[in-house]
């Protein structure tokens, strides 16, 4: 911990005293919780809990200790079903119970029953965090017209002034997509020159035909402005809105023969505002920046003056859509994503609180504390803004290992209820399935939340990461790209679905999927993310608003409810693919120059994200791979590179010379995609002197040590060790 800092003793507990004053003055007022009973509850919470939650962690390491035996036991003489049998004996795969249904109540139409894109964004940046809770709602127009989904033939350039021919393209892909999904009973929109009310119902006017009128009238929700000349016209399908959005006046609009200026999408229905793997909170100090926010959100004023093409500009949570329906009545729309929180997993603790023994406290446990705390400002309707009108707070736990570790975090959940005196699950959950033993497990581990769970989302990830780790010692595994092609996966993929179906998740809670990680590359994910729906997951993350707002698109494609009860009638997928082993098949074919490959695409991207974690506490950014491609990079991505040279070092498919060699080339690589940075620090003209540099070798060369081979342990000590100096 940062010895310099100041502790103020409360109820036998240390805490900083930057904590104390947050806590007191700026989370405390108004709530019904005075500052001695928070204090109070807060030690009594930690000295309960505490002992259990490290058993949790003791137990995945003996676990983790008997599969190694058992990996060292049986390499090269691997047996599934002699493997399944060993997992079932010391307790890895438990025995699945009877059937049940879950029975969350009082939960957010966003997340029962809308199915739509979801943002995660690191909460410690106010910008991202109030971009990504204004997502709901997305510019179609310019979405289009900033991205690769319009191609760049025939003059449709994206660069300089905007460029007609471009534009042209962009209303075109728009009309059709009214066609597709908002159909006229005659004609299509790209005739339209103007939108009218008409008897209760939206009709157009058409060049050289007569008026016609929308063919499903139920599609219809309202309008703003006039029945004769509507400002925007508001529509839905499959759940999900569509604004057409009219100005004569406008810019484009003065283009238009209807006068339509864009089309308004609702996008990001959900975003995660996350506190884990996203951010880089090692202290107090970042805690509290992160806490910040959250409370800046929940009370409804977070806001944020920046610098943008030479002005200042100031971004705030807007505000609710207003429209009128076709009866005269008030339509009132959410104007902001329903936002969840995601607090840290059960392993890592902070500085920030000492406890009665003078270790520092779990910082799950804190988490949960302070951000339901926080979010009591929403509950009891304090705030400017509403985030859940069903009066619930939904924290998305990560990194949970099998049904023990879900029934802490529920159990945690409701002692959180008890000291607030809140209702009985008003703290709802969202489950990660993103390491092996949960994913085996699955249905165990919702079994335990059945009251409380709002979501379920496969984090392939992460999950690589530890289907790594987990049998490290049996065999060099595959390369990653051929990784992502071996049964388990897409076992692993299904099985979530199936699961969820069979829980009773639709209808009450989300089943989610992972994210897209190329921001740059939307009509890549235009043609590839439609995957999701189309496999029943009723939301999955995407890296930007403008990539909720195409993805929205598929939602519109795709009816997920329908897609659901179909898939309810398939058998679960298979629990022996999920428990295939993605070993290498012949390491001997492995040329070295495949090899080499492998290792200087695995070291550059550990590089370019860990300079960046440790030298500038970034915790996710848009890093640049080998190939100047941007990818989305957080703590999980980094998991699997650093465990998968680790793998690869343990038998012997390269060396530890090999491998530093990698690194210092792939070092000075990173120093050049970094030079334009003027906060950055070179990492090749001093080895020795670079703490990131060496965090980004630790993590390959104690991954094997690393407890289920996360980076936080390693990550969080040496940006520890930067902030001291």
């Amino acid at each position: 911990m940062n010895s310099s800092a100041q502790m103020i003793e409360k109820s036998g507990l240390q805490v900083d005293a930057s904590l104390v004053s947050f806590i007191e003055a700026e989370v405390l007022p108004g709530l019904p919780v005075d500052a001695d009973s928070f204090w109070r509850s807060l030690a009594n919470v930690i000295s309960d809990l505490t002992p259990r939650n490290k058993a949790l962690l003791a137990e995945r390491e003996s676990l983790q200790t008997k599969i190694d035996d058992w990996c060292r036991q049986h390499k090269g003489s691997f047996d599934a079903s002699s493997y399944k049998a060993f997992l079932e004996k010391i307790g890895y795969l438990v025995e699945e119970q009877g059937a049940f249904t879950i029975g969350t109540q009082g939960v957010d139409t966003e997340i029962a029953q809308q199915a739509g894109p979801q943002l995660v964004v690191p909460t410690s940046n106010a910008r991202f965090a109030l971009n990504a809770t204004n997502a709901r709602w997305g510019s179609l127009y310019d979405a289009l017209y900033g991205t690769d989904v319009i191609s760049e033939e025939g003059g449709a350039h994206r660069s300089g002034p905007y460029n007609q021919v471009r534009g042209n393209k962009v209303i075109a892909y728009a009309r059709a997509l009214l066609d597709e999904h908002f159909p006229l009973a005659e004609g299509s929109h790209s005739d339209a020159t103007r939108y009218f009310i008409q008897n209760g119902g939206l009709w157009v006017s058409r060049e050289s035909s007569a008026d016609t009128q929308l063919a499903d009238q139920a599609q219809f929700i309202g309008i703003q402005g006039s029945a004769e000349q509507p400002s925007s016209v508001l529509l839905r399908n499959n759940g999900l809105h569509l604004a057409i959005e009219i100005d004569a006046d406008s810019a484009i609009g003065q283009t238009d023969k209807a006068g339509v200026k864009d089309l308004t999408l609702e996008a990001a229905v959900t975003a995660i505002q996350d506190f884990e793997d996203s951010v880089a909170a090692v202290d107090a100090q970042d805690k509290i920046g992160v806490y910040r926010n959250w409370l800046g959100l929940m009370k409804g004023d977070l806001a944020d003056t920046f610098e943008k093409g030479g002005k200042l500009m100031t971004r705030e949570l807007v505000a609710d859509k207003v429209y009128q329906s076709s009866a005269g009545e008030e339509v009132v729309l959410h104007g902001r994503s329903l936002l969840f929180c995601r607090n840290v997993g059960h392993l890592m603790s902070n500085p920030a609180i000492l406890d009665q023994s003078g270790e520092e406290v779990q910082e799950g446990i804190m988490d949960a504390m302070i951000s339901v705390l926080i979010a009591m400002h929403d509950i009891k309707g304090l705030g400017k803004h509403r985030n859940s009108r069903a009066g619930s707070v939904y924290i998305v736990k990560p990194k949970m290992h099998g049904p023990a570790e879900v029934a802490f975090a529920n159990d945690l959940f409701d002692r959180v209820e008890d000291e607030y005196q809140l209702a009985r699950h008003t703290i709802k959950i969202g489950v990660m399935d993103e390491e092996r033993r949960t994913t085996v497990n699955l249905k165990e581990c919702i079994r335990q939340v059945k009251d409380r769970v709002v979501f379920i989302n496969t984090g392939f990830l992460d999950r690589t990461g530890d289907e790594i780790h987990t049998s490290m010692l049996l065999g060099p595994m595959a390369p990653k790209a051929d990784i992502k092609q071996q049964p388990w996966i897409h076992a692993y993929e299904d099985w979530n679905v199936d699961i969820g179906i069979e829980c009773g998740l639709p209808g009450k809670a989300q089943i989610g999927k992972g994210m897209w990680a190329m921001p740059d590359e939307m009509a890549h994910m235009m043609e590839a993310k439609i995957g999701h729906p189309t496999s029943g997951a009723n939301t999955a993350w995407v890296p930007s608003p403008n990539g909720a707002t195409l993805h929205a698109m598929h939602y519109h494609q795709v009816n997920v409810h329908d897609v659901q009860q179909a898939l309810s009638a398939r058998p679960r997928a298979s629990l022996d693919d999920i428990l295939t082993i993605p070993l290498c098949a012949d390491p001997a074919s492995l040329s070295a120059e495949q090899i080499q490959h492998e290792l200087d695409n695995n070291a550059q991207g550990i590089l370019g994200y860990v300079v960046r974690w440790v030298d500038q506490g970034v915790g996710c950014s848009k890093v640049p791979d080998i190939n100047d491609v941007g990818l989305m990079e957080d703590r999980a991505t980094l998991r699997i590179s650093s465990q998968h040279i680790c793998n690869w070092l343990v038998h012997e498919v390269c060396s530890a010379e090999q491998v530093t060699e990698t690194f210092q080339r792939m070092a000075a690589v990173v120093d050049q995609q970094n030079s334009a940075d003027p906060s950055y620090t070179p990492m090749a003209e001093d080895f020795a002197a670079s703490l990131a540099y060496q965090a980004a070798l630790d993590l390959v060369f104690e991954g094997a040590t690393q407890p289920s081979g996360y980076t936080e342990p390693l990550l969080h000590g040496y940006r520890l060790k930067l902030k001291a100096q």
